[in-house]
């Protein structure tokens, strides 16, 4: 089974509720939910939740699950969800990415067509000037075969050789269930980037190349951005 699952905290840091808000008549997640339910390779799609506000914002709460109130990230609701299937292939599909594309999600988890391929992300070519500075906007520097280098926010030392980072990771469950299990890693703790926990302890994470151009929501400046 190649499972897709999609995170939803209530109450995050920046945007507190923002899964909830309405964007067109719908909740923020249900368009993330939709979105991921058009995919040709996700056998299932569950949304991943903490509190009964989020699976009320859905049309359809039976897609949802409860998980853990104590859960430090997405990717450890994700595990948790993961655990209670028997599922080879695990995508975790950002709550606040209501414009992502179903076929990126479908060309993410033809990577693992190789078999060596343990974790893996999306770039998007997609880097304005303006995100250079923005350290809500994710950057990734890659080698000539499309694993990643590095991931930062701001300390740029070569701002052409960057792609933008598009928050959507796909994990082989064995993968998936190692990383969760390790501490947070010094870079990931000082960066706040979670993926570094991988690179800092040999997991590579190979990255799909695309065009996608929207950003998620970590602003209501960001969601009337998405109005308009």
């Amino acid at each position: 089974m190649i499972l897709g699952v999609i995170p939803a905290r209530l109450n995050s840091t920046r945007f507190p509720k923002k899964v909830t808000y309405k964007l067109n008549d719908k909740s923020i997640v249900q368009h993330v939910y939709e979105q991921a339910c058009k995919s040709k390779i996700l056998n299932k799609v569950i949304v991943a939740v903490d509190s009964d506000e989020t699976i009320n914002s859905l049309e359809s709460p039976e897609v949802a699950i409860m998980t853990s109130i104590s859960h430090k990230s997405g990717t450890d609701r994700v595990a948790e969800v993961a655990n209670k299937f028997d599922c080879e292939i695990i995508v975790n599909i950002q709550g606040d990415e209501p414009g992502i594309e179903p076929k990126i999600i479908d060309d993410l988890v033809s990577l693992f067509d190789d078999p060596n391929v343990e974790m893996a992300s999306v770039a998007s070519r997609e880097l304005e000037p303006k995100d250079l500075s923005n350290p809500n906007v994710v950057k990734v520097d890659l080698t000539k075969n499309n694993f990643a280098k590095s991931f930062v926010r701001t300390d740029l030392l070569n701002s052409s050789k960057y792609y933008r980072h598009i928050g959507i990771y796909a994990f082989r469950k064995k993968t998936l269930d190692r990383f969760t299990k390790m501490k947070p890693s010094k870079n990931e703790l000082s960066k706040s980037l979670e993926q570094l926990r991988a690179l800092d302890n040999n997991i590579a994470i190979k990255l799909l190349i695309c065009d996608f151009k929207y950003s998620s929501i970590d602003t209501i400046e960001d969601l009337k951005s998405y109005e308009k």
